[in-house]
């Protein structure tokens, strides 16, 4: 595994030879639906054994009921022999920045993030950090274990693993990844989503969501929106190709 220098957050590049690769789209809070998910790939791969990793595609956090227990379990070492690399969303580097400075990301808070979900995981009423004051990031801080904290500060923001790449929205179509900020990886709809990376890869990402997994040129997302509609999407990608778990 290397690590690609720049600025902003860490992106990554997997050399060969490539295990067999589960990605898992926007889990939002939706803890049950992501030990599911976890499961199935564990299953696949005692019917057919071979080196395995799981790719979360990011937003862990907001709307859904339990972000706490996500970032908990993400954080954590896992005995299942399974590698894992979890990438950034763009509700991830957001909750992040609230955390550091709540009042400057009080909008955090608002139906486009669904932030008061993911505080009132944490046991955190938002109102009472609504009403602002010099006692908010205590608050927050008091709530919020530092392992979670250093594991959203430590996400990486892509994965390149042959001619794939793993990021949570997308590209700035035709631009070399090493033209591309952080924003666009963790942020971008369009024009992406229309025409594509416009690069030699195939992108598998979240971010966007979709009745069913789309599979576009150039592109596959699997964001299925399951803080909404229970679905959470696991793409498997091995020398045969990707289909969904």
């Amino acid at each position: 595994m290397k690590t690609t220098a720049g600025r902003g957050r860490r992106r990554l590049l997997l050399e060969p030879p490539l295990p067999t690769i589960y990605a898992i789209g926007d889990v939002h809070g939706c803890f049950r639906q992501l030990l599911d998910a976890e499961t199935r790939i564990r299953e696949d791969v005692k019917r057919a054994p071979s080196e395995a990793m799981i790719v979360y595609l990011g937003d862990y956090v907001d709307r859904g009921p339990e972000t706490a227990a996500v970032l908990d379990h993400l954080s954590k070492e896992h005995q299942d022999g399974l590698a894992r690399i979890a990438l950034c969303g763009n509700h991830d580097d957001a909750f992040l920045n609230f955390i550091r400075d709540p009042l400057a990301w009080i909008y955090w808070l608002g139906p486009d993030f669904g932030g008061a979900r993911t505080l009132a995981s944490y046991g955190i009423d938002f109102e009472v950090v609504l009403e602002g004051g010099s006692g908010v990031l205590k608050t927050v801080r008091d709530a919020i274990p530092q392992r979670h904290v250093d594991f959203l500060a430590s996400l990486p923001v892509c994965l390149q693993a042959g001619r794939y790449l793993f990021v949570h929205a997308g590209v700035r179509p035709g631009v070399a990844l090493e033209a591309q900020t952080d924003e666009d990886l963790i942020w971008i709809r369009e024009p992406f989503l229309s025409v594509g990376p416009g690069l030699p890869l195939i992108a598998v990402h979240g971010h966007t969501p979709s009745a069913a997994p789309e599979f576009a040129p150039g592109r596959i997302g699997i964001d299925t929106g399951c803080f909404a509609t229970g679905r959470l999407t696991v793409l498997k990608i091995d020398a045969s190709g990707a289909r969904v778990l």
